[in-house]
């Protein structure tokens, strides 16, 4: 498994972290995705051959800004 960490702008509450998480389960080889409100990170582990751009498209389709 691989692991990739993104920052995230605009995540506020509960609701934010599942919208993301719902967002990224459908990009295909996502694992298991954690939310950490608090550092406004979002923690995506995949099989390796996820594609970041896919990955941090799904964010940014969900409404939030990935800054990193």
């Amino acid at each position: 498994m691989a692991n990739l960490i993104l920052t995230v702008d605009g995540m506020t509450c509960g609701g934010c972290a599942n919208s993301i998480k719902k967002a990224l389960a459908g990009v295909p080889g996502v694992a298991e995705v954690e939310v950490d409100l608090a550092s406004k990170r979002v923690s995506v582990q995949h099989d390796g051959n996820a594609d970041e751009g896919a990955l941090r498209s799904a964010i940014e389709n969900a409404g939030f800004d990935v800054i990193g």
